[in-house]
């Protein structure tokens, strides 16, 4: 794996290294010590997928409040989708500064989100399925969100929203 410093501080994109031959290629995904080794989180007790059916498909923007802060490993199993994340922590050196990635089956590749950051993503073509090793169980009394189209950050999804959940619509506005 190769471990690439995004804008954000923080965050990772991280390359896979597919060892390839005529079955096709093996691939390491996660590796405690060299996770540990760059300084990130090493222990996923939770992982989860999602799967959407629709192009332009809306997941986000989610984040937990401490005590249950969560880091997050993502990566995109089976279609393609445009992952968006926003820095919320008040003392770090990109506050409120915002970052998108494409993630795709193809790419070959993974996001490191570290604790403190609202994450969402837009699926950029139909049977989406994505992967998340969380480090933090789901506590839902410390789920919050922001809504995808909040001015303060102008993020630029790439489609029309064809698929938003009721509660992503009702998620406030960061200044708020």
């Amino acid at each position: 794996m190769e471990f690439r410093p995004a804008k954000l501080h923080g965050v990772f994109l991280i390359q896979l290294e597919p060892a390839r031959d005529s079955r096709g290629y093996f691939s390491r995904t996660f590796c405690a010590k060299e996770f540990a080794a760059h300084g990130l989180e090493a222990n996923y007790p939770q992982h989860s997928v999602s799967f959407s059916a629709r192009r332009g498909t809306l997941r986000g923007m989610h984040y937990q409040r401490a005590p249950g802060s969560e880091a997050k490993l993502v990566r995109c199993l089976r279609g393609a989708i445009l992952d968006v994340i926003i820095d919320i922590r008040p003392n770090s050196p990109t506050y409120r500064h915002w970052q998108e990635f494409e993630l795709s089956r193809a790419g070959h590749s993974q996001l490191y989100i570290p604790k403190g950051f609202a994450h969402g993503f837009q699926t950029l073509c139909d049977d989406v399925e994505v992967s998340y090793l969380i480090s933090t169980p789901y506590q839902p009394d410390l789920a919050e969100g922001i809504r995808y189209d909040d001015s303060a950050f102008g993020i630029r999804w790439p489609l029309p929203v064809t698929e938003i959940s009721e509660k992503d619509l009702r998620w406030p506005d960061f200044s708020q």
